[in-house]
């Protein structure tokens, strides 16, 4: 038995306890225990069962074959057959505060692990390994993993779904045995496998429960798995899907996991959540971010599509103005060729039939006008037929020899090539050193097939070179603001949210639709990153028609926008726009700077958010009717999160046109206001209205002393 050395890491809330000897395990992550003796570790020591090898192994920080650790191993690789079971023994560990770095060295197999783990003020977790060759032989690595352990009382976890345009959807499952894996090879993030998941104790829900949040920060081809272990221990493992031969290392190259970021939290899901929104908003959003009002969007794709004519786009522009919006972009369409999608992609020269007079007098107009201009690329993208393609083929991202399927009728960019690489720069650079474009809506439309480069697998280096592509541009344009689209909910992740300012979290913009997708998307992401729009009455995606009042509180938590053609649009439609940006506008500082809860209903047909402000001041609550009431009465509105020795004066800020005339009479309180402490709110509560499928209302609570 060998005691170990313990190393503490410790956040506001929660702390690990690292034991080091001749391998690192974290034997604690949980809440904060201060004071403990230096027998604390000898406290968790395990037992060794007969029947099994004679000595405990440990499930590290990096788990080991060589070492008796029959789950999945942290390294997976080789030396032309040889080295494929590395034991790595630790060297040196250097603690600062809040981080740990592990250096651990097998001079026999010739590599060296250096291991980093931080935490921060909010209860974050980052964990990364790099491996590097120290010997001539070139080293295959086929996998490299993060792995952190949870305890035996995590039985039951929350994983993701989807496709486009149901992105984020959760579903729950038990932990007993065996275990649970989730892969995706569509070369982005993918709306099929957003790659975070959540384990916890049984039946955790928002408000109770120990739960332990795990998102990797990864663009492209990942692995998730968790693994209940035989004899009952369980661990969290995330990694890059490396293809065949991606990785191979030289005398002293050395390859770096991307981040895995974690949370702990024994408040449940709200708990894990405030931690995530936290530290996205103070170590991970661009300054520009926290230091400026989210611009409300109108977008054009939904209005206009291909059918581009500048007058009408200046009219659209002059009536977007109108009814409050900051910002107007157009989308695709603008570019030569580009009538429809199966041309003109990779060709980013304007379009001098649509745009005889050139781009300036919209630029102008728009700006003008009191908006910021933006503009849609799509340049990882090529459609066979463009001049970009008849002329440099060979830039496919692609096998030569094989005729691969296309996606949207187009085909990807090889980033790895240079001149391609560098066109697309210099084209971007262009636009936006002649324009002045304050945003980029980056869009990425298809997934990737047989990603390769000189006959080599390149999907490991696709993405990498996406992200050298975008901080290029970051570096010589800093003003300018992206969007990261990807076909809605396509490539949603931390690591790119380093670099662009909001997603386009669906290419679905029913209402309906959207109360779960958002509901998803807002476990790890706070609203103010979140891409919400309003879009016409008629959706097009689902062909389902909503009401104004349920479409504007819809979009009105997260980034808010107008998808969809103001012109065409009735009188009161428009009056309705109008509304819902200035109750946006008006709310967006408590909105994009508050406390997100979710608020379980007593009603499945409920869905319930708030957000309570950082001095709890004010709050607003959304009620979103999703279906028919279960019952004829509805239960009770529990607010969490106010102060319980304040009292608040609650309104309704909005409400459907027909809200009285559904019933003999609502909830008095819902016409007349009324005045309750914070402690009642949240114990007691208010009677819930009486709303019809597919409707909300929207809550405020004011403190008055």
């Amino acid at each position: 038995m060998n005691e170990g050395k313990l190393v503490q890491l410790a956040g506001k809330h929660t702390q690990l306890l690292i034991k080091v000897g001749e391998s690192a395990e974290i034997i604690h992550w949980g809440k904060r225990i201060d004071g403990e003796s230096k027998s604390s570790g000898l406290s968790l020591e395990r037992p060794v069962p007969y029947g099994r090898l004679d000595v405990d192994v440990p499930v590290s920080v990096h788990p080991e074959l060589g070492r008796g650790s029959f789950g999945s191993p942290g390294l997976e690789g080789h030396r032309s057959g040889f080295d494929w079971a590395p034991v790595f023994v630790i060297e040196h560990i250097e603690q600062c505060d809040q981080s740990l770095s592990i250096i651990c060295t097998d001079t026999l197999a010739g590599l060296r692990l250096t291991t980093e783990l931080m935490i921060d003020d909010h209860d974050v977790l980052k964990v990364r390994h790099t491996l590097q060759n120290i010997k001539p032989e070139n080293y295959q690595v086929n996998r490299l993993s993060s792995t952190l352990p949870l305890p035996p009382r995590v039985n039951e976890l929350m994983t993701y779904s989807g496709r486009w345009v149901n992105e984020f959807q959760t579903q729950r499952q038990l932990l007993q045995h065996g275990g649970y894996q989730q892969e995706n090879r569509r070369g982005r993030t993918s709306h099929e496998h957003y790659p975070a998941l959540i384990a916890g104790s049984r039946h955790f829900d928002e408000m109770n429960g120990d739960v332990w949040g795990f998102h990797f920060a990864w663009s492209g081809n990942h692995r998730l798995r968790v693994d209940a272990k035989a004899d009952g221990r369980r661990y969290f493992q995330a990694e890059v899907i490396y293809l065949p031969g991606e990785i191979s290392l030289a005398q002293g190259e050395s390859v770096t996991t991307p981040w895995l970021y974690a949370s702990y939290s024994d408040a449940g899901l709200n708990g894990m959540s405030q931690q995530f929104h936290a530290h996205v908003r103070a170590e991970i959003l661009p300054k520009e971010v926290k230091n400026k009002l989210r611009p409300v969007h109108l977008n054009t794709w939904e209005g206009i599509y291909f059918d581009h004519d500048p007058e009408y786009i200046m009219s659209m522009a002059t009536q977007s103005a109108q009814m409050g919006v900051e910002r107007f972009i157009i989308d695709d369409g603008w570019f030569r060729g580009r009538t429809g999608d199966k041309a003109g992609l990779g060709d980013w020269f304007l379009d001098p039939t649509k745009y005889p007079q050139g781009l300036e007098p919209i630029v102008q107009h728009v700006n003008g006008l009191g908006m910021e201009f933006g503009l849609w690329f799509e340049p990882e993208m090529i459609n066979k037929n463009s001049d970009l393609y008849r002329n440099h083929p060979e830039w496919l991202l692609a096998v030569e020899g094989y005729e691969q399927p296309t996606g949207r009728n187009q085909y990807v960019i090889d980033l790895k090539n240079e001149d391609a690489f560098n066109y697309l720069f210099e084209r971007l650079d262009y636009f936006l050193s002649t324009y002045n474009i304050a945003y980029i809506k980056w869009d990425m439309n298809r997934e990737v097939v047989q990603p390769g480069h000189n006959g080599m697998a390149s999907a490991y280096q696709q993405t990498l070179n996406y992200y050298r592509l975008v901080d290029q541009v970051r570096a010589k344009h800093p003003k300018v603001e992206i969007e990261s689209c990807a076909a809605g909910g396509g490539r949603i992740d931390y690591e790119i949210l380093k670099r662009t300012h909001r997603f386009w979290t669906s290419d679905n913009n029913d209402a309906l639709e959207r109360q779960t997708i958002q509901r998803g998307m807002s476990y790890f992401f706070p609203p103010e990153v979140m891409g919400s729009h309003i879009g016409a009455s008629y959706c097009h995606s689902t062909r389902r028609r909503h009401t104004i009042q349920f479409r504007g509180l819809s979009a009105l938590f997260g980034h808010m926008g107008i998808e969809l053609d103001p012109v065409k649009e009735e009188v009161s439609e428009k009056q309705g726009f109008e509304r819902y940006v200035t109750l946006h506008k008006a709310l967006r500082p408590l909105l994009h700077n508050g406390t997100s809860w979710r608020i379980s209903a007593d009603d499945p047909a409920h869905q319930i958010q708030a957000v309570v402000a950082k001095d709890f001041s004010e709050a607003v609550v959304l009620v979103a009717q999703l279906s028919m009431p279960t019952h004829s009465l509805s239960g009770h509105l529990r607010v969490p999160g106010l102060d319980r020795q304040a009292q608040y004066r609650i309104t309704l800020l909005d409400k459907p046109l027909n809200y009285e005339d559904i019933v003999n009479y609502q909830p008095p309180w819902t016409i007349n206001g009324c005045e309750l402490s914070g402690a009642w709110c949240e114990e007691v509560g208010l009677t819930m209205p009486i709303l019809d499928p597919e409707s909300a209302v929207l809550i405020h609570f004011q403190r008055i002393s």
